[in-house]
């Protein structure tokens, strides 16, 4: 009799006002307890028998309370579960089957069952992606997930890289090829195959799209040819092939191997600049000039041409600096190289007094076995034949870049817009303290950011450049022309790798409507959305892989008991981060390797300073010596602790 009445409804309505509510991110502890992360700044403890309604990452309503004189909460609504679609390791346990979530601190088992479309057995060990379709906190007597497919059975030695591509939901297979997807379209072309281009790359590439050919005037200017894979003659515009494309964005490079945007029919042969091959091409014809500016005026048209020969980065680098035994196989590949280093060194000595150089920081590269074991991590430098190749793709997209604007005012084009006016106003500050004066409204414009970094350069200071960096926008795409502070240039735009990324291939297009005098069509802004996504999930994969494989590494006994070097990196809340210079790990050092006393201890992640006693004792880019604590497969993190 009384379910309906008002009076009633109207005093629940002011109970349930009287009880705060407080809305936030459930953290997760490995001792059963939690907490509800409202914000940077305030959290609030949640009991073990409250932690049992949610799981790491719901977001949350909850009912703040008051026991024994702390504050709890007590989970009420359930506002978006950090669960959804997920990928874990199935457990078998009297013939009823678990999942166990593959991410940190959720490690509780969750029944489960394969879904209606699954076909697949499962034992235990096997990893798959399921679906989170009961949650506690909605009503339901227990936390149930339906199984939706299987990725690998146990001890694959590819569940690292399987597993992470389908977290992430991201391609393992090159795309099929089919009969009527190749058509290849008879444009007129300029033939180019007696001329000596040549191709540099690592060894191993098997995707060539450049290559090279470079002569010099009787002013001195050179004249460089920068010959580009097309395979746009062969993809039409809304066909299944550029469908796939459009959607795969990019060829994701991965530790040990690659997963092609294109098929390897295609990306590999067809398309790929081999040596002796006769390749169509989409080429530029540019003129730097004897104080290394480009001219203006570069020519772009479709061609044809051979590589005359296929060379490595290794071999050209070690002949230029008089290493090795390798040598040109003829006068005329040696005059290309001896051309191009020439031009490399002009337009690095350009840069540096009109643009930016960049940095020559240390790359790792995993060097694994047939069956997926790390043997080794390689320490790789960037050699003048990488500067070389280098220095002719940004002329060459330099000149893409300024067609495309004077002829359309539209394309893909990079951009990277500096700072903004807060961030700007923070760095004038910043620097101020260390007696270099610049104006925020200066460093805001292409020519004031590139005298900073210019000084930032003489100044080489790695703590200060760590923390202007933290100031910095981050690199963008857009449809419309705009600069790039950080290449230092006022337009650019990509079109050099074509078999490897789709917005190039866009531009490839848009550079032929130019080149023929056809209509344009102007990619819209989904594209570009798709692009910036794609581009962040592959970035997101290849760093889950590689934390894997550094955490399997590591693990070896050989390993556990060495001393590293780690770079400081970031500071956080509660401790260090730092990357072993030896092989590019990263690890984390808490606060109570640092100083027993946590009272006396002030990490500053603003400032990348860490206090004890109010001194500094470590900062942003402070090499420290470190050993190996611990080493967690199942979340794939490294502790280490100072070596004192």
């Amino acid at each position: 009799m009384f379910q309906n009445n008002p009076l009633l409804v109207q005093l629940k309505k002011k109970l349930h006002i009287k009880t705060p509510r407080v809305e936030g991110i459930v953290k997760n502890t490995e001792r059963g307890f939690g907490f509800l992360e409202v914000d940077m700044q305030k959290s609030y403890f949640i009991p073990p028998k409250n932690m049992k309604k949610v799981m790491h990452g719901d977001r949350i309503l909850a009912k703040l309370k008051i026991e024994k004189e702390r504050e709890i909460v007590e989970p009420e609504k359930l506002i978006e579960p950090f669960l959804r679609r997920f990928v874990g390791k199935v457990e078998v346990k009297e013939n009823k089957l678990f999942i166990i979530p593959d991410y940190p601190l959720l490690k509780d088992y969750i029944i489960c069952s394969p879904n209606k479309k699954c076909i697949d057995n499962f034992k235990s060990g096997d990893w798959a992606v399921a679906n989170l379709i009961k949650h506690k906190l909605k009503g339901d007597p227990i936390f149930y997930a339906e199984l939706i497919n299987k990725i690998t059975e146990k001890n694959n030695f590819m569940i690292p890289w399987l597993v992470t591509l389908s977290r992430h939901n991201l391609e393992n297979k090159q795309p099929s090829l089919k009969d009527n997807d190749i058509f290849f379209q008879k444009d007129h072309r300029v033939d180019l195959t007696d001329l000596d281009f040549i191709t540099i790359d690592n060894k191993n590439t098997k995707d060539i799209d450049d290559a090279l050919f470079i002569n010099q005037d009787n002013n001195g200017n050179f004249c460089l040819t920068i010959a580009i894979a097309d395979p746009t003659s062969y993809i039409m515009t809304g066909s299944r092939l550029d469908i796939i494309a459009s959607k795969r964005m990019f060829t994701n490079y991965l530790p040990g191997f690659n997963i092609p945007m294109l098929p390897r029919s295609l990306s590999e042969d067809l398309c790929s600049l081999n040596p002796n091959q006769k390749r169509p091409v989409l080429a530029c014809t540019a003129i730097i000039f004897q104080d290394g500016s480009i001219s203006k005026n570069s020519k772009f048209f479709l061609g044809w041409i051979k590589s005359k020969a296929q060379l490595s980065y290794d071999n050209v680098s070690d002949w230029i600096e008089k290493k090795g035994t390798w040598k040109p196989q003829n006068k005329s590949i040696e005059k290309q190289i001896l051309l191009l280093h020439d031009l490399c060194l002009l337009r690095i000595k350009w840069r540096k007094l009109n643009a930016i150089l960049f940095q020559d920081n240390l790359e790792y590269r995993f060097d694994l076995s047939e069956k997926g074991e790390v043997l080794n991590i390689l320490v790789e430098k960037r050699r003048i034949a990488h500067k070389i190749i280098e220095e002719s793709m940004i002329i060459a997209n330099v000149s893409g870049a300024q067609l495309l604007s004077k002829n359309l005012g539209f394309g893909i084009y990079n951009i990277h817009t500096g700072f903004d006016m807060i961030n700007a106003e923070h760095v004038a500050s910043f620097l101020s303290n260390y007696q270099l004066s610049f104006k925020a409204k200066d460093i805001m414009t292409l020519k004031g950011f590139c005298r900073l970094r210019y000084v930032l350069n003489i100044l080489s200071n790695t703590y200060i450049n760590n923390r202007i960096r933290r100031f910095q926008s981050f690199a963008d795409f857009s449809l419309t022309p705009g600069p790039h502070f950080a290449l230092g240039f006022d337009v650019y735009a990509t079109w050099t790798s074509p078999i490897r990324k789709y917005s190039d291939m866009i531009n490839h297009r848009l550079l032929k409507s130019i080149i023929q005098k056809k209509e344009a069509i102007k990619p819209n802004e989904e594209i570009k959305l798709k692009i910036i996504e794609q581009r962040r999930r592959n970035r997101i994969a290849e760093r889950d892989i590689s934390d894997w494989l550094y955490v399997l590494f590591l693990q070896r006994k050989e390993n556990r008991d060495s001393v590293f070097n780690a770079e400081i990196i970031d500071i956080s809340r509660s401790g260090i981060r730092g990357r072993l210079i030896e092989n590019g790990a990263c690890v984390f050092i808490p606060g109570i390797f640092l100083h027993p006393i946590r009272e006396e201890l002030i990490f500053n992640p603003d400032k990348g300073i860490v206090l004890i006693n109010g001194s500094i004792h470590y900062q942003v880019s402070d090499v420290i010596s470190v050993k190996l604590y611990d080493i967690r497969l199942e979340n794939r993190n490294i502790i280490a602790k100072p070596n004192f």
